[in-house]
């Protein structure tokens, strides 16, 4: 199976979502978001729980959890071979619409233009 490519959704203003919220994440949970994005890269679309879920309309979220604290990093997949990750949170019961709602709103901008919406490190 070929690899996903995994990018980072880049905002009108060229932030990255993604990073300034993995930035702040301690040590450890950076570390297992990590090793879930690699296992994204080597699975796509087969990826599952307890790993990863579908959510709705096309978003999926990574699982990280760590001391009883969970952290989701919110993605959907643009074509067969690309997921575009496009932020994170910490989940208390629930992911909040409001959040699923920007991942869809950043997935309907990457549609348009993937190119000016792909993160790139300068």
């Amino acid at each position: 199976m070929p690899r996903t490519k995994v990018v980072l959704y880049r905002e009108e203003d060229g932030s990255c979502p993604f990073l300034d919220w993995f930035s702040d994440l301690p040590v450890k949970v950076q570390d297992k978001a990590y090793l879930r994005l690699e296992r994204l890269r080597e699975m796509g679309h087969e990826l599952r729980r307890p790993e990863a879920d579908f959510l709705c309309d096309r978003i999926y979220e990574l699982r990280v959890s760590l001391k009883g604290v969970h952290h989701r990093i919110l993605y959907f997949f643009h074509g067969t071979v690309a997921a575009v990750v496009s932020h994170g949170l910490v989940k208390e019961r629930v992911v909040p619409r409001k959040e699923i709602d920007w991942a869809m709103e950043r997935r309907k901008r990457f549609e348009a233009n993937p190119r000016r919406h792909t993160y790139e490190e300068a």
